[in-house]
């Protein structure tokens, strides 16, 4: 008797052992809309190498691609939701992925355009007959200002300010883009013009001793 107990209590070890099957996607899906963080965690870790490699390869940044990963699945977290189901969960995340990645790669070249732009202001400062060692301070000042106040902007403003001004998008379809009215798209573009031409006034002020 002890040495069938024994051998069922055997038995019951070993299925303990066994490690539990994964989950489907569907059912991380449907554990994430009821706020389950185990799941969302288990999705993470399953698709976590596919998207960061996937972003690595858009912008060839390691720290750029993590920072591109943190929000996808903050993404994938917070829309859920309109996962319907029409294709697979990877490549919904993949679409996530996509965008995210775009919308970072706009953000650095709207603040690299606004840089160089300052650059090219100093190095003509630099040319000309009359420039002074107080001209060039003045310019360097306003790039690292501009640099700061477009960290202050939110993402997607950013990108507002990318399509309208460099791809020369009509406010109705930026708006139709970003899911946004259309004048939220315009007080957007209003609030950043504004950071600018506050940064050249903060940077080009003439301070009186």
């Amino acid at each position: 008797m002890a040495r069938t107990d024994r051998s069922a209590c055997s038995k019951v070890a070993a299925a303990a052992a066994v490690a539990p099957e994964p989950s489907s996607d569907a059912a991380l899906v449907a554990g994430i809309r009821n706020g389950n963080q185990a799941d969302f965690n288990q999705l993470y870790e399953r698709y976590f190498q596919r998207v960061y490699t996937f972003a690595y390869v858009r912008v060839r940044n390691h720290a750029d691609a993590e920072e591109i990963v943190q929000e996808t699945f903050t993404a994938v977290f917070r829309s859920i939701d309109a996962y319907r189901g029409q294709s697979s969960l990877l490549s919904w995340v993949y679409g996530i992925a996509k965008n995210t990645a775009n919308s970072h790669l706009r953000r650095i070249k709207a603040r690299e355009t606004c840089f160089e732009r300052a650059e090219l202001d100093l190095w003509a400062t630099r040319a000309a007959s009359t420039a002074t060692p107080e001209d060039e301070l003045s310019l360097r000042r306003y790039a690292d200002v501009i640099h700061r106040r477009l960290d202050s902007v939110a993402e997607w403003q950013v990108e507002v300010f990318m399509l309208r001004h460099l791809e020369n998008l009509p406010i109705r379809e930026i708006a139709r883009r970003m899911a946004r009215s259309n004048d939220a798209i315009r007080s957007c573009l209003y609030r950043v013009k504004r950071l600018l031409v506050e940064a050249s006034d903060t940077s080009f002020a003439v301070i009186v001793p």
